[in-house]
């Protein structure tokens, strides 16, 4: 390592105490008893925002907290840690990813410190590994300086089919999922207060985000629904819903996309026309013109090949 990039690496790690002791609390919701959620506003990474657009939250047991999802930066992974203390000084046990996202995971390093076990999906590590240049470099410019310190954080603890992880008197059930949203896909189910963390399985109001297969994310949430829970949480929208009735929305959004998509590959459509697909749906969500045409287009790879 040269010299400068030494400094660079001490000056990363050297920052993080005092801003973290500066860091605005995220505001939290308690969707259930010990159970704490911030409801992300539908936005995409900006200056101003710190990446904190994805849902994140904590679950707090008699020993130890689970902190599920950190945020799109370091500073919003220090805001996140800083209204967990505000309401307990138990160790941060686990830090769980739902996914590979960057809003999702680029605050994990607010917890490094803590003597945090970082779980995730068994395909996370090499998901995270192909992309952490790219999600660093893009979301550097879009947060700017709040973005500074940032870094990426992989799990050590991989599940590949469930786990169960005990925080004293309150276990979290995490299930891992086929390629759907994403290739590495993990809900974490409170199951003292039947909470269940979906992640980006499930959208609410902010327009899906496909970066996975299509099929397989129709197939999964056919397999949620058929759970029943006392209250989910969506990995953007409100902080909590009752379950199976959050699915409709999304349930359409991607039936609607598949009909479209494979209609045009029925009918010999350029893929360069793809993004025509769903058009009806844009009423209904937000930030469908940053996402709705990628998804088309994403779709209509998979299905020209069945």
């Amino acid at each position: 390592m040269t010299i400068v990039g030494a400094l660079l690496l001490i000056l990363t790690f050297a920052g993080s105490p005092a801003r973290a002791a500066e860091a605005t609390p995220l505001p939290m919701q308690e969707v259930a008893p010990g159970v704490f959620v911030y409801a992300a506003p539908y936005a995409l990474a900006g200056r101003g925002n710190d990446g904190a657009i994805a849902n994140v939250g904590f679950v707090i047991g008699r020993e130890a907290v689970a902190v599920i999802d950190t945020g799109g930066s370091l500073r919003a992974g220090e805001r996140l840690r800083a209204a967990l203390r505000q309401r307990t000084a138990l160790p941060v046990r686990y830090v769980i990813n739902t996914h590979v996202h960057p809003d999702h995971v680029l605050g994990n390093a607010a917890f490094a410190t803590e003597g945090t076990t970082f779980v995730g999906h068994r395909a996370l590590p090499e998901a995270l590994a192909a992309r952490a240049q790219d999600y660093l470099r893009a979301n550097a410019d879009l947060v700017g300086p709040d973005f500074a310190g940032t870094r990426i954080v992989p799990p050590t603890l991989l599940v590949s089919t469930t786990l169960d992880l005990d925080l004293g008197g309150r276990v979290l059930h995490l299930d891992a999922w086929p390629t759907a949203h994403t290739n590495s896909d993990l809900t974490v189910r409170d199951e003292g207060t039947d909470t269940w963390f979906l992640g980006d399985l499930l959208f609410v109001g902010h327009v899906p985000a496909l970066d996975g297969r299509l099929t397989g994310w129709i197939a999964t949430l056919r397999a949620l629904r058929a759970r029943p829970a006392a209250r989910v949480v969506p990995g953007h929208g409100p902080a909590a819903l009752p379950w199976p009735a959050a699915a409709g929305p999304i349930d359409r959004y991607l039936a609607t996309l598949e009909a479209q998509v494979r209609a045009m590959v029925r009918d010999g459509t350029p893929i360069g026309e793809a993004g025509r697909a769903a058009r009806g749906e844009a009423g209904d969500w937000a930030l469908f013109d940053d996402f709705n045409a990628r998804n088309a287009t994403t779709a209509y790879q998979e299905l020209e090949w069945e």
